[in-house]
């Protein structure tokens, strides 16, 4: 089996990262959930668990600033790698070229939902 080339790593890393992206929104969504209930609750430790959902919150918050730094660097590279390809006559698979754009146009996409 021949190894993956560039193009298809730069790929899988776009991929990789918009998933990765969607799946720290889906954690923030569940731990406002979280915060809402302990908010209502009570108990010894209601203040405790209130205190430590919103820190958890805050933790995954940050993650996004650099996450998002981290995506706009590999579709840029993906981007790269795509005219690398054009200009230099030796073009990748046609499927190969295609995931790639459609990774991108999805990338760009999560972007502009998100922000």
């Amino acid at each position: 089996m021949a190894p993956p080339s560039q193009l298809s790593i730069a790929t899988q890393s776009v991929q990789r990262l918009v998933k990765e992206e969607a799946s720290y929104h889906k954690e923030l969504e569940q731990q406002q959930e979280r915060i809402k209930r302990a908010e209502n609750g009570t108990g010894e430790n209601a203040e405790y668990e209130l205190k430590q959902e919103q820190e958890a919150l805050e933790e995954t918050k940050r993650v996004f600033p650099s996450l998002r730094k981290r995506i706009d660097e590999a579709i840029s590279k993906l981007e790269q790698q795509l005219e690398a390809g054009k200009e230099s006559g030796d073009p990748a698979p046609v499927e190969e070229i295609n995931k790639a754009k459609e990774a991108v146009v999805e990338a760009r996409k999560s972007v502009r939902e998100i922000a």
